[in-house]
């Protein structure tokens, strides 16, 4: 086995277990996500904790999708596939990533 290989299936089954809370905890899971928990409890009520936690989940598992995708290939043809996953993950973590809670929650209002 090769490093590459443990970093991105490691990452990999990091993804699929926040994946499974979030699917099985819902709503109370959305705790979780940083920048919602620590708005006031009147703020919070304003949004929409169920589709808020289905749209993390699935980023948790697209997440997943790209790790473990680089496993296998960072297993069958080269260390150096691992790398390509993880420039693939950085790339479409910070296209989620907001500074601005408006912008971050903004479409979870109901």
């Amino acid at each position: 086995m090769n490093a590459g290989f443990i970093v991105c299936g490691g990452a990999c089954f990091l993804f699929l277990l926040l994946t499974f809370i979030f699917t099985i905890f819902k709503e109370k899971s959305v705790m979780l996500i940083s920048g919602f928990n620590t708005m006031p409890k009147e703020k919070r009520a304003l949004y929409d904790k169920e589709k808020l936690s289905k749209d993390q989940r699935n980023r948790f598992l697209v997440w997943a999708a790209i790790q473990g995708t680089g496993a296998v290939l960072a297993y069958y043809i080269s260390p150096y596939m691992a790398v390509i996953a993880f420039i693939i993950w950085f790339i479409v973590f910070f296209r989620d990533v907001h500074l601005d809670k408006e912008k971050a929650f903004g479409k979870y209002k109901k």
